[in-house]
């Protein structure tokens, strides 16, 4: 991610704090995204873009051996608290992986950062390099709709643009479900699953308004994918 738009400094402190228990990170995202990963004991596993750990925890305690990177160092503090077993990574992911050789994973989690990397050919070319062969990719990302909703004009819209969060503001591309379908298929993976993930049942218990909502309203995207080799 370019320095931009991760999640740095205070932004990156409000975002580890909020992805605790927000509904769209722990009640959302991230129960699709460990659904999609499925047994992962033993597996070799790349984090791309771990953020403050939540996902990394949960693949560690899945049994994985976790390898996580990110652009933001103010997250990446967290994540080491979180996970400290995984090994960590200060990297931008517009650069390509090369700490990495290739077929060096079993699988590949990207969640909710596909759609902040201006330069997704390339990183999606390395994470195919990376992957073992018939390795997996579980990846997420904003719903076109719900950001169809939200900012409005045409639904084909693939401009750039801000979302305020908290102390600051996200800067993430919109896109379609054909672009988004495309880029993966493009990149020579081969689709397993597509969901359109709703909450957890648990989140009724804690916030109803949001579990209702989430519910009736599309958020985010999330697909299974094979490397296709």
């Amino acid at each position: 991610m370019p320095t931009g738009t991760g999640y740095h400094d205070e932004l990156g402190e409000f975002f580890a704090q909020n992805a605790n228990a927000s509904p769209y990170n722990a009640y959302t995202d991230r129960p699709a995204m460990l659904a999609l990963a499925g047994d992962v004991a033993n597996a070799d596993i790349l984090d791309v873009g771990c953020g403050a750990g939540h996902y990394a925890a949960e693949l560690l305690a899945g049994g994985a051996r976790v390898t996580g990177i990110d652009a933001s160092a103010t997250l990446l503090r967290h994540a080491q608290s979180r996970a400290a077993r995984a090994e960590l990574r200060l990297h931008d992911l517009e650069r390509p992986l090369d700490f990495a050789a290739d077929a060096s994973f079993d699988g590949v989690v990207c969640a909710l950062v596909i759609h902040h990397v201006t330069n997704r050919r390339q990183l999606l070319a390395e994470l195919r390099r990376v992957l073992r062969p018939a390795g997996w990719l579980v990846i997420s990302t904003t719903h076109p709709t719900a950001d169809w909703r939200y900012f409005g004009g045409s639904y084909y819209d693939q401009s750039w643009v801000d979302l305020p969060h908290g102390p600051g503001v996200l800067h993430f591309q919109r896109t379609t479900l054909e672009a988004f379908l495309g880029e993966l298929l493009d990149a020579g993976f081969t689709l397993e699953k597509l969901v359109e993930p709703r909450p957890c049942a648990d989140l009724r218990e804690v916030d109803e308004a949001a579990y209702a909502r989430l519910t009736e309203r599309p958020s985010f995207l999330a697909a299974r994918l094979r490397s296709g080799a």
